[in-house]
């Protein structure tokens, strides 16, 4: 086996598992959800729907957002946005429902925003796209939000979809604001400790704090994690590549010696 043999095998290696290693990390990451995940129930939140951009030859110029039918809120806002236009939909209630001693017979049932001309979101690149929404639920513990992406040459993905009942996240999943009690976000700060006890209880009140922000952050969290994993795996595969082919190489120049 030739030097130059050996350099073009090493080279087809590494652009596949640099291939593999992208494709992975992207289908693991890039989907319409939901920042923050969580709000408090019973109250009002501004929250974003994030909008990664998946394709390398389009642009997304559009995005709609239907909102839970079954959970009307009384108050929606979107946030000015320099390119963009947004536009509510509104639908007719069949019971009105109270607002501060008003009754409203009528909701915002779905927002869309629509690019202006020569504005999209670029390949590589995400945006954000903001709304004052309540007052949330306290009867659920989460709110799912239908969405519908579109780019410039005609493409229109889906994200519509709900995790199976064994619980595996559908390729398309739909965005998803998770609901804490209130009371929970009320509790008073606990005490300072007098005694080894107290002490422990605040290090597991701590943790336990930790814990749940890290959960907040959900999808986000697990998109990254599943990505290292890809790249880990990947450079282990080129390692073993290149291992491979340097000694097929110095087994075929020590036969010609």
């Amino acid at each position: 086996m030739t030097m130059t043999t050996t350099r073009r095998r090493l080279t087809v290696i590494a652009a596949a598992t640099g291939a593999g290693i992208l494709a992975f990390a992207g289908s693991a990451s890039a989907h319409v959800s939901v920042q923050p995940g969580s709000a408090v129930q019973d109250s009002y939140a501004k929250v974003a729907f994030r909008v990664p951009n998946e394709r390398d030859d389009a642009g997304t110029t559009k995005l709609e957002v239907t909102l839970p039918a079954d959970k009307p809120l009384t108050s929606v806002q979107t946030r000015a946005m320099p390119g963009w236009k947004s536009e509510v939909e509104k639908t007719k209630l069949t019971t009105p429902i109270d607002n501060h001693g008003k009754q409203l017979t009528e909701v915002v049932s779905k927002i869309t925003w629509t690019a202006d001309a020569g504005v999209r979101v670029n390949p590589g690149t995400f945006e954000e796209f903001e709304v004052s929404m309540g007052k949330l639920p306290a009867d659920v513990d989460k709110l799912v939000f239908k969405a519908i992406q579109t780019y410039d040459n005609g493409e229109i993905v889906r994200w519509i979809d709900m995790p199976g009942p064994d619980g595996k996240e559908p390729q398309y999943p739909a965005p998803v604001l998770k609901l804490t009690p209130k009371a929970a976000a009320d509790a008073p700060a606990a005490s300072k400790p007098t005694d080894a006890k107290a002490t422990d209880t605040k290090a597991a009140d701590t943790k336990a704090t930790v814990a749940a922000t890290s959960d907040d952050k959900g999808s986000d969290s697990t998109a990254r994690t599943l990505g290292v994993v890809g790249i880990v795996v990947g450079v282990l595969g080129l390692g073993a590549g290149v291992f491979g082919v340097l000694r097929a190489s110095r087994r075929g120049t020590s036969a010609a010696s």
